[in-house]
């Protein structure tokens, strides 16, 4: 491979000043989302569905005008979201299609409850160009910023603003929507057969029963073929106990396969992903957007997160070109685990390439002819300097400059603070470091270091505008806010391995 040239200087980097911008983000608990409320199990479901069904007509009307007007004004809507959850009881009702339509939402409002999905953080935020650059003043950028939102019970969830990067290097947020509401799940995902069969191997599930339920199915298939062709495979005889297991499995990996979508007229900040599959039960964790651009010039916007059900962690892959409709999909392969893998913006000698923390201590490089499946790996880089002895990872992709790609990393040190350093990699072999910096460039300061995880300054990504760098950062798992460098700054200030 050609060698990038590239000159170090001994300038020391307590010289680099990194300034911190005033702007901040903090969560707004009025920020509320709705959901499905089953309190207990069938018992005192059908309970309260008694109760309410002996109210009289204008006990009723009485009570339905009332929440309406409490609630009404805080969400798009709200009567469709009434009749969504009615539906979901409805099953436990003998002559649900005989029910008023005023009962029906009002039964719908006692199975819905209120979620601020950033009443306790708004945090870990990266930073990519806005798909619509249309209107923006000469010399600057329109972007849409990502956030770790978290509420109740520590659940997780992706929240986005928007604003534009000044020409002089200012930035301005956009005017947050009142609203904000979860995307749907879209029916009928398409899945191929052949990356299906590929993953429950990977995941060891895969037996004889897959075989019969693979054989009913073609090479692409929905959800309802899936279901049907594991009925059909329920009546050949195999051990009760590993069919309700195997099918479990294979019914587990399709729901975490899925797609999203948005009206297309709502605004950016109203869109929330919200967990929608057991994976993600407790957390869509840290995602880390990247504007890829392909070999033919195509733009995809790729986001790697953490799902978290409360037990273990799941790499997965989302992929958006307009922040509106959402597909979903596992990363899989050998060295698709762990927390913190972010994609290059682009293929680099024809292969997609990945940072990641395979073993949760070090920097490791990976490299794919497919974006989903990583079965290879190489150990980038250990920790070196003591704040960052205990753990190294990515704050985000790579950054492209002409001098080489630009690595925001963290380090975890004494009394588990953490800081954000730099590195820089060969722009021709990525797996060459050849320059970093030997002191943090951004430590958390007295006004940062309290929180809900203190002492903590982390990027989940930022991006280059006009020669200067934009960090966006979460400060102690609580807020966010942003710092800019200029890029010759430093890269000036970092020394050869």
């Amino acid at each position: 491979m050609v060698e990038t040239e590239f000159t170090l200087s001994r300038t020391q980097p307590s010289s680099l000043a990194v300034t911190r911008l005033s702007e901040q983000l903090v969560p707004d608990s009025r920020r509320v989302i709705t959901r499905l409320f089953l309190p207990g199990g069938e018992d005192r479901i059908r309970s309260v569905l008694d109760r309410v069904l002996h109210l009289s007509a204008e006990e009723v009307e009485t009570l339905l005008a009332r929440i309406v007007l409490d609630f009404g004004a805080r969400h798009r809507n709200i009567g469709a979201k009434f009749n969504e959850h009615f539906l979901a009881v409805s099953k436990y009702l003998d002559e649900a299609h005989e029910i008023s339509d005023d009962r029906r939402r009002l039964i719908g409002a006692y199975f819905t409850m209120e979620y601020a999905i950033e009443a306790a953080a708004l945090f870990n935020p990266s930073i990519v160009p806005h798909p619509d650059q249309g209107g923006v003043p000469a010399g600057a950028l329109r972007f849409i910023m990502s956030l770790r939102a978290t509420g109740e019970g520590h659940v997780s969830s992706v929240a986005f603003r928007t604003g534009v990067l000044c020409a002089d290097g200012g930035i301005t947020f956009d005017t947050v929507s009142p609203f904000v509401e979860p995307a749907r799940k879209v029916k009928d995902r398409l899945y191929h057969k052949h990356t299906f069969f590929l993953k429950l191997i990977e995941m060891g599930a895969y037996n004889d029963i897959v075989g019969a339920v693979l054989s009913r199915l073609g090479d692409e298939f929905v959800y309802d073929d899936l279901t049907r062709a594991i009925d059909e495979t329920g009546c050949s005889g195999f051990d009760p106990e590993l069919l309700r297991q195997t099918t479990g499995d294979i019914r587990w990996l399709a729901r975490s396969n899925y797609h999203l979508t948005f009206p297309a007229s709502r605004e950016v900040s109203e869109v929330v992903i919200f967990p929608v599959t057991e994976n993600e039960s407790r957390g869509i964790e840290d995602a880390r957007f990247v504007r890829f651009t392909d070999d033919d010039g195509a733009v995809m916007y790729y986001g790697t997160y953490t799902a978290y059900n409360g037990f273990r962690i799941l790499p997965q892959l989302l992929e958006t070109a307009d922040f509106i409709n959402f597909r979903i999909t596992t990363l899989n392969g050998r060295f698709a685990q762990n927390k913190g893998i972010a994609l290059f913006p682009r293929k680099v000698n024809g292969w997609y390439m990945m940072i990641s923390r395979v073993d949760g201590e070090n920097l490791y490089i990976m490299s794919s002819d497919n974006i989903r499946f990583w079965n290879s790996a190489e150990r980038l880089r250990t920790p070196q300097y003591p704040w960052e002895f205990m753990q190294i990872g990515n704050c985000g992709s790579p950054l492209e400059t002409e001098e080489g790609w630009l690595l925001l990393t963290h380090g975890v040190g004494p009394m588990r603070q953490y800081c954000i350093g730099a590195i820089l990699l060969d722009l021709q072999d990525p797996s060459r470091v050849i320059g970093q910096l030997p002191e943090p460039l951004l430590v958390p300061n007295e006004k940062e270091r309290e929180g809900y995880v203190p002492n903590v300054v982390y990027s989940c990504g930022a991006l280059i505008h006009n020669g200067v760098l934009i960090m966006p950062y979460a400060m102690s798992d609580s807020a966010t806010s942003v710092a800019t460098v200029p890029v010759h700054e430093l890269l000036d200030c970092m020394l050869p391995p």
